[in-house]
């Protein structure tokens, strides 16, 4: 019996070359409650638009910082072409949010908050060189590893929700959502490589996971609650566990069985991203996205 410690198990046909696409989308015609007869689950997606834009802003402006730290000529060109999707991710949510408020939702106490957390809470430090700006450096690769867990869960959540379509939810935001989750799909490996490579501590990579998690659970549930409040044509609306809970069932939400699964998989010592979702699925998307292609409505 080999006495080997575990170790992540690659698949390395799931590798991809990641570039930045141009991407447009056009809001004139989304309505509100952009997915029939179910505001509750569509808010809750809608959370993606006032969290993505300054966390994904935060992934580049730490993944600048760690670029000199890379020795591996191939890792450091996927962190390229994963800050340069990034970066369009968070420009293309952020063109979301005054469609909102031309509906008469304004985000922005909900976003000045988000921007606090992952400007002030989570941004940089005034610390010493050496050891102390090396471990904060390191504290957020690794959390940022296990945030792209959950959006590589997402990603490919989306990309086989077929109840959204049959609920007939709004064209031009399912290919938004879904060219995003597309790409979280194809880059799902870099945040993870780019940790074993400059770090790799498990200890650390447990504890910032129980960290991600615990914010990424109280940012969205407080997103949700705040979507359902503000609606202006849902007068004293809320949102509850139960809801949630309907609405994975339904699938036009994860269900919470999958995303509690999601845990110890992440946790496994011989866990790998690639392990998970399907590069192929994700290019075809991509391929055909209107969005991506265009920006020819579907």
């Amino acid at each position: 019996m080999s006495n080997r410690p575990l170790a992540p198990v690659p698949v390395t046909t799931e590798h991809t070359d990641l570039h930045a696409r141009n991407v447009s989308f056009s809001w004139e015609d989304t309505p509100l409650h952009w997915l029939p007869g179910d505001p509750f689950a569509g808010h809750t997606i809608n959370v993606l638009h006032l969290l993505l834009p300054a966390g994904e802003r935060w992934f580049v402006h730490v993944y600048k910082q760690v670029l000199p730290y890379i020795t591996d000529e191939r890792l450091r060109e996927d962190v390229i072409g994963f800050i340069g999707q990034e970066a369009m991710h968070a420009t293309a949510h952020d063109d979301v949010l005054p469609h909102l408020r031309r509906l008469g939702l304004d985000p922005t106490p909900y976003t000045a908050q988000v921007d606090w957390l992952f400007e002030k809470l989570l941004g940089d430090r005034t610390l010493p060189p050496g050891k102390a700006r090396r471990w904060w450096l390191m504290e957020r690769v690794a959390m940022i590893a296990a945030i792209e867990h959950y959006t590589a869960f997402l990603g490919d959540w989306v990309l086989n929700a077929g109840e959204l379509d049959r609920r007939g939810a709004d064209p031009m935001m399912l290919d938004l959502l879904r060219w995003h989750g597309a790409e979280e799909v194809e880059h799902r490996s870099v945040a993870f490589d780019l940790f074993m490579h400059v770090d790799g501590n498990y200890r650390r990579r447990a504890r910032t996971w129980a960290t991600a998690f615990t914010a990424l659970v109280f940012l969205w549930q407080r997103g949700a609650r705040f979507f359902m409040e503000n609606d202006p044509s849902l007068p004293a609306a809320k949102a509850s566990l139960g809801q949630f809970l309907r609405a994975g069932q339904q699938g036009v939400l994860p269900s919470a069985g999958a995303m509690l699964k999601s845990i110890p998989t992440y946790l496994s010592r011989t866990y790998h991203p690639s392990q998970e979702g399907s590069t192929a699925q994700a290019v075809a998307y991509l391929a055909s996205s209107p969005g991506a292609n265009g920006g020819v409505r579907p």
